[in-house]
């Protein structure tokens, strides 16, 4: 695959060196096309070395190969990484004073753009209103992830990891997402882990980072959807999604009953705590006043899934998660199939979970069920590309 892969002038220009070379590692023919703010990050030498191109940045270097609009008619694949504000702005009002504007405006090929900037730039209106309109034009968006910035700061708006962007990349290539095919649909996704309030200090909670439901979030955006995203416990920039912030179990199964009595698709990827405390301390609970051991009880909680899939309408789509220690796959698949039958859902996205998997993973390995128990998807990879891969069945 002829792939191009733009750079523009931010501190991330330095991770994009990987992500060219993981291009051409996989066999693709790769050529770079850096704005001249890139090159001041990131010298020419090491971009036509890791991609075996020479490389340019000049709008009127090779105007006898009309290179301004070959790359982009040529290309199967264009990538932006990192892509600034000032990139994102530009691509959003089709301007093209540079090589790479040129050559994005004369390409038909997929576009996938991978956001770097600080918190407060990306949290901008109008950096969230330029990439709602690139997002509405079938343009791929990965990330930015939440982490650390340069300096001190942390926040949103750091570049996704290479490995990330290659695959969503290829993944955007080669998936049906461009068609829209969830265009008009009404999709509810929860994500993150909910928390049980001991006293107004400590909880009970879970491990869940909620980055697998916001990457299906991500997904059913670039794909057409109107998502709600009922976020426990997290922080999601808007992105193109109505975000529902909530925190029990209690709100998210309010929020999540609410959304669904008009959504065409409900995914239940929050992990949801099966139990809360009976009784919720009004003050701090003191070790001095409790003594060696502190006993708590625990009663159950709603099953909020159960719950979706009696009350779901005709044609309404109901999809559970279940993530299992279990570390025998014959085993763990006979746990996913008692699940959804117990549950009464039509899909169960099945992963394994432990200490050092599943969660606060950038990856993640899924198997797919049917209501009858059938395996009808297996993915894995980075949590974008198994997004993905689980929209392609329920689309």
């Amino acid at each position: 695959m002829r792939i191009v892969v733009g750079v523009a002038g931010g501190i991330a220009a330095y991770k994009a060196v990987q992500v060219v070379r993981e291009f051409v590692l996989a066999g693709h023919e790769v050529h770079v096309v850096p704005t001249a703010s890139a090159l001041r990050f990131v010298g020419l030498p090491t971009w036509e070395a890791i991609s075996r191109h020479d490389v340019t940045d000049d709008l009127f270097d090779h105007v006898a190969e009309v290179r301004h609009v070959g790359l982009g008619q040529s290309a199967d694949l264009i990538v932006v990484a990192p892509a600034t504000a000032h990139t994102l702005a530009k691509l959003a009002h089709g301007l093209s004073d540079d090589l790479l504007g040129t050559t994005i405006l004369a390409s038909d090929a997929p576009l996938v753009v991978a956001p770097a900037m600080h918190t407060e730039m990306w949290r901008n209106p109008a950096t969230q209103a330029n990439v709602a309109t690139l997002r509405e034009r079938g343009i791929h968006v990965v990330g930015p992830a939440d982490g650390r910035l340069t300096g001190r700061d942390s926040g949103p708006g750091r570049m996704s990891e290479p490995h990330e962007i290659v695959e969503a990349a290829l993944a955007a290539a080669s998936s049906p997402s461009a068609s829209g095919d969830l265009a008009g649909r009404r999709v509810v996704i929860t994500a993150g882990g909910t928390r049980e309030p001991l006293d107004p200090v400590r909880f009970i909670g879970n491990r869940s980072t909620g980055r697998q439901g916001v990457e299906l979030a991500r997904a059913a955006v670039r794909r057409g959807a109107e998502v709600t995203l009922i976020a426990a416990n997290l922080e999601v920039a808007a992105d193109g999604l109505t975000v529902q912030n909530v925190s029990t179990t209690a709100e998210l199964q309010e929020a999540a009953l609410l959304a669904a009595e008009t959504a065409d698709l409900v995914i239940m990827a929050a992990a949801v705590a099966d139990y809360r405390p009976a009784v919720v301390a009004d003050e701090k609970i003191k070790k001095d006043v409790q003594g060696d051991e502190l006993a708590l009880r625990l009663v159950r909680n709603p099953d909020i899934l159960h719950e979706l899939s009696i009350a779901r309408r005709s044609g309404q789509v109901v999809v559970g998660f279940a993530a299992e220690t279990e570390t025998d796959p014959d085993a763990q698949l006979a746990l996913g199939r008692a699940k959804i039958a117990r549950k009464g859902c039509d899909y169960l996205v099945l992963n394994r979970v432990g200490w050092h998997e599943g969660f606060a993973s950038a990856e993640n390995a899924v198997v797919v069920l049917s209501a009858s128990g059938d395996i009808v998807a297996e993915a894995s990879g980075s949590k974008a590309s198994v997004a993905d891969r689980i929209l392609d069945v329920l689309a």
